[in-house]
């Protein structure tokens, strides 16, 4: 069984990549690299491109899903980073990118970091508990501030936000949803029955926010970055802080944690977002954007 849960995951992890890349050139083909707006979503409806992407992407969660269940996170998660690097390799063809140093370096920091600290993670955190009422209360009053916070960047400054600042925004906030998601379904199994009734209604309104606007910040994150990006940060920034919800917030830390552990995680963190930061500076779809930028702007500077 955990070899067929390790070829799904390699098989999820392809799909994911694909479809991100689907999806993204068919965005910034629309687009043209300017801002998406809900009447651009909209049309995206009617795009076949896009639309393949999105049932690639539904593929490759869906394979992730049974991955998940069939063997042990130690084994499968690690494998969901090679997504960025397959990624990488299908859009520079399609693209004809040619990667530049940083980039190969910055790809390298995100997938060993990652790896790492999901792999430390699994030897800090204890067996699987009843989260209890009040945690997850706490965290659906946190996940409302995020919300809060990067909608109103988004309502205030979104001509003015980066492909960085959505997925950050995006990996953020699917941490959240992927830790409520848990949450439902020990809800839904709990003894006695009762089923959907054992789930508070704010935590299902809170998954729904959550997610449709993490949804929103992957699609504006296509239309200012590269694909790759976006890979980056949802593998990165998503399981770091699910992780860092249920150490911090669910009690799952074990209580004969080595220091040593938590400094590997907190390294192996940075690293890997390290890699995320020097990505979306130094990815050559970027710098080809900014240049874009640059000459437009001296174009339009010269016009009487």
């Amino acid at each position: 069984m955990v070899w067929l849960a390790i070829l799904c995951a390699l098989l999820g992890a392809f799909f994911l990549a694909l479809g991100t890349q689907r999806q993204a050139s068919a965005v910034q083909a629309n687009t043209g690299g300017l801002a998406m707006s809900v009447s651009g979503l909209l049309r995206m409806l009617r795009n076949p491109r896009w639309v393949l992407g999105l049932l690639m992407l539904a593929v490759g969660m869906g394979l992730n899903v049974f991955a998940l269940v069939s063997a042990p996170l130690t084994v499968v998660q690690p494998i969901g980073a090679i997504a960025l690097v397959i990624t990488t390799i299908i859009n520079s063809k399609d693209q004809g990118i040619r990667l530049n140093r940083i980039t190969v370096v910055a790809i390298s920091a995100c997938v060993a970091g990652s790896a790492v600290f999901v792999l430390l993670a699994v030897n800090v955190t204890g067996e699987s508990h009843q989260v209890r009422p009040d945690e997850e209360l706490s965290a659906v009053l946190l996940l409302a501030v995020v919300v809060a916070v990067f909608l109103t960047l988004e309502l205030m400054f979104r001509h003015r936000l980066n492909a960085f600042a959505y997925i950050l925004g995006a990996g953020m906030l699917f941490g959240f949803v992927a830790v409520l998601v848990r949450i439902i379904g020990l809800r839904l199994l709990e003894p006695g029955g009762g089923f959907i009734a054992n789930v508070p209604i704010y935590t299902v309104i809170a998954v729904a926010a959550a997610g449709g606007l993490g949804s929103w910040f992957v699609q504006s994150a296509y239309a200012s970055g590269p694909p790759d990006l976006v890979i980056a940060g949802l593998t990165v920034i998503d399981p770091v802080v699910g992780i860092s919800i249920g150490i911090f917030i669910l009690g799952e830390l074990r209580p004969d944690v080595e220091p040593v552990f938590a400094i590997g995680m907190v390294g192996a963190g940075l690293v890997a977002i390290v890699g995320v930061i020097a990505l979306s500076r130094h990815h050559p779809d970027v710098l080809q954007k900014q240049e874009e930028a640059r000459r437009r702007a001296q174009a339009s500077g010269k016009k009487p």
